[in-house]
């Protein structure tokens, strides 16, 4: 369907003024100088979850390009993996400029916006985020920002992996007294977490495996073969260290 068609059809009261104004989001590319980028900046209007920059490979200077552009475009941005070696020197950059910065803890991700005005309001969907060790967080802040970009409240528990199992009863316990909606379970190693958790509670879970662990299934892949193998239903598994995706698609189960 092009354009005039759209708008004929508001004319002619086929479609309302929202699904007119989702139609026409398949229109909205902004194109970044010499085809660095095709920007889908009203993605959020078609699928409710905005773009997000994947930092990885990107030159300093495309990434600046595309993440001012964005900024200019809707007052915030989350960019996800930077490369370590620059994430400060972008914080600074845009802290300078008079934007907000929040870059979590141990995280690679960064989300950079205006003001609390400029992002998307808080609805009525809430997220557990849960992280198996201490070197797992960086992972879990990933889907905390996820989760706020989504319009969703979180209530995050980090280190209670089950080498110490007892840890797990109170934070489970406080977010099914807040209701949540879903819940994200991270864990490296052997990925046993989310496996547990599934069987504690009655909502969805979803899995992040991370590639802390060594040896014989290291990188992650015995935590990704774990979390694959269980026999406790009400897990979904994103890939390894896929903190972005994990939040992304528990604030979809939320906000519905």
């Amino acid at each position: 369907m092009d354009l005039k068609d759209i708008l004929l059809d508001y004319r002619n009261n086929k479609k309302s003024l929202d699904e007119v104004i989702d139609s026409l989001s398949l229109f909205s590319i902004e194109h970044i100088e010499n085809q660095v980028a095709q920007l889908d900046v009203n993605r959020s209007h078609r699928k409710l979850v905005p773009e997000i920059v994947l930092a990885t490979h990107k030159k300093p200077r495309d990434l600046l390009l595309i993440v001012n552009r964005i900024l200019q475009k809707k007052g915030y941005v989350l960019v996800s993996k930077i490369n370590p070696s620059f994430i400060k020197k972008l914080g600074d950059y845009f802290d300078k400029m008079g934007y907000i910065v929040d870059n979590g803890r141990n995280s690679t991700s960064l989300l950079i916006y205006k003001d609390e005005s400029s992002l998307p309001r808080i609805r009525e969907g809430k997220v557990g985020i849960i992280c198996a060790g201490t070197s797992d967080i960086g992972i879990a802040e990933e889907a905390r920002l996820a989760t706020r970009v989504m319009g969703c409240s979180s209530y995050v528990s980090y280190d209670v992996g089950i080498a110490g199992i007892h840890r797990l009863i109170g934070p489970l316990k406080e977010m099914t007294l807040e209701k949540v909606d879903a819940i994200v379970a991270i864990a490296g190693m052997e990925g046993a977490l989310p496996v547990v958790v599934t069987s504690l509670v009655n909502v969805p879970v979803i899995g992040v495996p991370t590639s802390i662990g060594y040896g014989f299934g290291g990188n992650g892949v015995g935590a990704l073969a774990s979390m694959l193998q269980t026999c406790s239903f009400g897990l979904s598994i994103v890939n390894i260290d896929n903190g972005i995706g994990g939040g992304i698609f528990a604030s979809m189960i939320a906000n519905k």
